[in-house]
């Protein structure tokens, strides 16, 4: 980093299951995200990230290039955490249709009401 340069403080997290990350650095103010998530060596501890596919996000906003920019486009500002995101394992409607499904199983038979003698 350049003497005069600005330094700005921001993270760059990362979960998987079992295990999650948030690494702290500080780089000079123009960085882009992609650049801030090389640079904080996140990809060393968690060997199941592509760097070149993986989405990302700044807090929960995804940078996809259409409501907001791509990762390499993305200039970063002071305290931003960069997300990375893990690919999804099932398609969320058939996820949707799969806990229904298994709702419907596990429903019981209504009580009914009790019959008095009169």
């Amino acid at each position: 980093m350049a003497k005069d340069s600005t330094v700005i403080t921001v993270e760059v997290a990362y979960a998987e299951p079992a295990r999650q990350e948030i690494v702290a650095l500080q780089v000079e103010q123009g960085t882009n995200a992609l650049e801030a998530v090389r640079r904080s060596g996140i990809t060393q501890r968690f060997v199941s990230i592509d760097l070149d596919n993986a989405s990302m996000g700044i807090f929960s906003r995804r940078l996809d290039g259409k409501s907001s920019p791509l990762p390499q486009d993305y200039i970063l500002q002071e305290g931003d955490r960069v997300e990375i995101y893990r690919p999804l394992q099932i398609d969320p409607m058939q996820s949707r249709l799969l806990r229904a499904a298994r709702s419907k199983r596990v429903k019981q038979k209504p009580i009914q009401p009790a019959r008095y003698k009169r």
